[in-house]
């Protein structure tokens, strides 16, 4: 009985030195075993809207820096000092050769080629009051119909009742009879309306020694976050190297989805940890663009409700203290088109709050109403400067008064 243990337990110990062996021999086989490499995290679509997610179990970028162009590198977290510890950091070189960067489409003409497209979608009020102001009869019931028109097409009280006055006053005085000379009433009157003298450029570029800093808020749901990751591709197509500061701290998927932005064109992406301080991400993000010697910092800053003082209180913060090292070059609010006269009074408050300087308008591609622009730009004071007329990654166009005013004619 002994002895059948003993063989038992010999064959036992011949096959796992058989077994190791043939591992062993399999390893040598392969050759040395290398570490994964890092993924950027460009193999999944930016997500459209601040609602967007994106999968947990999406591969990510496992490196801390990127090469914000050759003068430091841009941490995530925090601001890198001369002491430290970059020894476990892939090199710019490395990161250059496994990044696949693509190249914005160039803002000129982005406007012109989406005119069809606004043309489409804006024809309501552009395209009806052709059709009332080219009757042969212009009565006073056919003005009642052009005050609908202009007051649906959220053109607000004030400019729908200024612009009434001027049309009536110009086609009876100038006896406008025909279609082409009601479109051309129409077109210099819109467009006085829109105001072309308006300084529309959006402020991004190098001021002096420092990057320009651009601070982009606005209410939950109106796409800051993808507008943020387009407008950096905007940047980067005028030739701009760009830092990405994620100061929406209170949205799992925010960050994630502007590193997205950030990997597909080179630009740095700072982040903090979340739930952190917003304010703290936002002086983080000028710092490193600072020390990094870029052109232009984008601050994404949380989703808020205009009626809640608190959320509001805390966007103030973060102005404050990031202008505590870089005063903010631009501060863009960026309202959903079809909210219409709600988007005001969201408007109204931001501009309380943090001193607004231009308007970015998404979603106008899928409304009718194109007479938002006259009107936000009455309440507040300051241009619309971007429009958003799609889902596209290139999709973001500077605001063109003369070209918005044609598609809505559809000349």
């Amino acid at each position: 009985m002994d002895s059948v243990l003993a063989y038992v337990l010999l064959a036992v110990v011949l096959v796992v030195i058989l077994v190791g062996a043939g591992i062993a021999l399999a390893r040598r086989g392969r050759g040395p075993e290398l570490p994964p490499r890092p993924r950027p995290g460009i193999d999944y679509a930016p997500g459209v809207g601040d609602d967007d997610s994106v999968p947990r179990d999406t591969p990510r970028r496992s490196v801390d820096v990127v090469d914000v162009g050759g003068a430091l590198a841009a941490p995530v977290d925090e601001v890198l000092t001369d002491e430290a510890d970059t020894s476990d950091l892939i090199s710019a070189e490395d990161l250059e050769a496994i990044l696949e960067v693509e190249v914005p489409e160039p803002a000129a003409g982005r406007l012109q080629r989406l005119r069809a497209r606004l043309a489409r979608s804006q024809n309501t009020l552009g395209r009806g009051l052709l059709a009332l102001l080219s009757r042969d009869d212009i009565d006073d019931a056919t003005w009642d119909e052009v005050e609908e028109v202009l007051l649906t097409a959220d053109l607000g009280v004030g400019p729908a009742t200024e612009l009434m006055e001027h049309l009536r006053s110009r086609v009876r005085v100038e006896a406008a009879s025909d279609a082409a000379q009601v479109r051309t009433i129409l077109h210099e009157e819109l467009l006085a309306l829109v105001d072309p003298s308006m300084d529309r450029q959006v402020r991004a570029e190098r001021v002096g020694d420092r990057p320009g800093v651009v601070m982009v808020v606005g209410v939950n749901g109106t796409g800051k976050t993808t507008t943020t990751g387009k407008l950096a591709r905007l940047a980067v197509a005028s030739g701009s190297t760009v830092v990405l500061g994620a100061a929406d701290t209170f949205r799992a998927a925010a960050a994630d989805q502007l590193q997205t932005w950030g990997d597909r064109v080179g630009a740095a992406v700072v982040r903090g940890p979340e739930g952190g301080d917003p304010a703290a991400v936002a002086f983080d993000a000028v710092s490193t663009g600072v020390a990094a010697d870029v052109d232009t910092v984008i601050l994404d800053t949380a989703g808020r409700l205009h009626t809640k003082t608190g959320l509001m209180d805390e966007l103030g913060k973060v102005k404050r203290v990031v202008e505590k090292q870089s005063p903010i070059d631009e501060v863009l609010l960026v309202l959903d088109a079809t909210t219409g006269q709600n988007g005001l009074v969201q408007a109204r408050v931001f501009a309380e709050v943090v001193d607004v300087t231009g308007i970015v308008l998404t979603k106008l591609d899928g409304t009718a109403k194109g007479g938002i622009v006259v009107a936000v730009q009455r309440e507040l004071g300051v241009p619309v400067k971007l429009v958003g007329l799609g889902e596209g990654p290139d999709d973001l166009a500077p605001f063109d008064a003369e070209a918005f005013v044609s598609a809505l004619l559809d000349d």
